[in-house]
């Protein structure tokens, strides 16, 4: 994924969590987006997380669309400076919007919502089903539980060694450009 007009899918809490890396973090993502030229595909949210990287998209020239499902739509979470809106009727045809609309994903902290969406992509990465790079930020180790929980279904015989190199991991938001531009 070289430079031009790339669109990366974030998924994200839509909280801030209790460490305030992870903001500071979102906010880099954006400035590093527009500074490129990318667009930034997402949950659609104005809350946490979301809320954030779609701001600092915004304020750096990212072109950002927001995918949201209409009940999420109606209760007014919705990020209102967006240059695209699409509203969807369920969750699962939001992620396969996503899916369309994106090169690649990048997963930062979150919580159950971005847990399905990491695993849903990875499985069908697995599958053949897409094959869009997918990116774990891991600041300060967050995800490191996961990847160890990972790990032990491996030595479990529950994922094959050959599907350990699925999803990169990157421990700050340079790596994750660096990933993203040598693909």
């Amino acid at each position: 994924m070289n430079r031009g007009s790339k669109a990366v899918c974030v998924f994200c809490g839509s909280q801030f969590g209790k460490n305030p890396v992870f903001a500071q973090a979102a906010q880099l993502l954006g400035q590093g987006m527009g500074k490129r030229g990318w667009s930034l595909v997402y949950g659609g949210g104005d809350l946490g997380l979301m809320g954030v990287v779609a701001k600092s998209c915004i304020s750096h020239g990212c072109k950002v669309v927001g995918v949201i499902p209409k009940f999420l739509d109606d209760a007014e979470l919705v990020h209102p400076d967006l240059h695209e809106l699409v509203v969807v009727e369920a969750m699962y045809e939001r992620k396969r919007v996503m899916e369309e609309r994106s090169d690649a994903f990048c997963v930062f902290p979150g919580g159950f919502g971005t847990l399905d969406e990491l695993f849903e992509f990875v499985a069908l990465l697995q599958l053949k089903q897409h094959s869009k790079p997918i990116i774990l930020f891991n600041p300060q180790g967050f995800f490191d539980p996961l990847l160890l929980q990972i790990k032990h279904m491996m030595e479990q015989g529950f994922i094959q060694e050959k599907y350990k190199k699925l999803f990169h991991t990157a421990s700050s938001v340079e790596e994750v450009f660096s990933i993203l531009e040598g693909l």
